[in-house]
Order: C-alpha cells, then structure tokens, then sequence
C-alpha cells in the first residue's frame, strides 16, 4: 500500500487506473496541452525562461510520443495512419518552437491538438454512456 504525502498525486493515480481508453487519450491531449500553454506563456513573456520553455515543450512532445506509440494501425486503419501524420508534424513543430524560441508554430500544434482533444471527449463521452450498466446476477453461466 502506496503512502501518499500529496494528495493530488493519489488522485491522479485513481484517475488514471480506473479511466476507460478514451479517457486516458483525453487525459493525454491536456496535459500536452497544459505544456505547451505553459511554454507560450514562457515564449511570450518579456525574459524568455529558456529552460521553462524546453522543458514543458519536451514534455508535450514526450506525450505526442505517447499518443503515436498507443495507434492501433490495424484496428485504426485510415486513421491511425493520419494521426500518425499528424502527430510526427506536431512534434516536427514544437522541436522548430523550441530551437526558434518562435510561438508561431507552438500555436499552430495547440490549435489543432485542441480540436482533437474536443473530438475525443465527444468519443470518451459516447463510450461512457453505451457501456450498458450490469446489475444483479448472470444466471446464463
């Protein structure tokens, strides 16, 4: 049994083990999401905290790694193959970001990483509510 000293490190252990697929493809679209907007502020802000940049856009950029290791090319088919594309652009873009110190193409990935975020939680919300509800018994063995 795991002793926590912070409490917010149990609930995200909670969060993840007991999350569907979708959730935790969601869950990955936002913390990237949450670098890359921290490495904006960064990028936009008067000292440019070189190291504060780097870091939280190799994080996102270790979490797009995530998100291409988990494609099912042969159940995702067409897809998968165009969120690989993707996915190998976005990290192209914020590897340019990071070397430039250049917001623009940083923007370019969170816009569009924002729009699949949303497609998933419409998809995470769909499964969430088909997975029929079990009650009761099996009494069919």
């Amino acid at each position: 049994m795991k002793m926590y000293v912070n409490p917010s490190s149990a609930y995200k252990e909670a969060r993840i083990k007991t999350a569907g697929q979708g959730q935790l493809i969601v869950m990955l679209y936002e913390e990237a999401l949450k670098q890359i907007d921290t490495a904006l502020q960064a990028l936009e802000d008067r000292q440019k905290k070189l190291d504060a940049i780097h870091n939280a856009l190799t994080k996102a950029q270790d979490v797009i790694t995530e998100l291409t290791v988990s494609l099912d090319f042969d159940k995702g088919g067409e897809v998968a193959k165009n969120l690989f594309t993707l996915y190998m652009f976005f990290n192209r873009q914020l590897m340019e970001g990071n070397v430039q110190k250049d917001p623009k193409p940083v923007r370019i990935v969170r816009n569009f990483m924002a729009q699949i975020r949303d497609s998933w939680v419409q998809i995470a919300n769909t499964q969430v509510q088909s997975v029929p509800s079990v009650s009761g018994v099996n009494i069919a063995g």
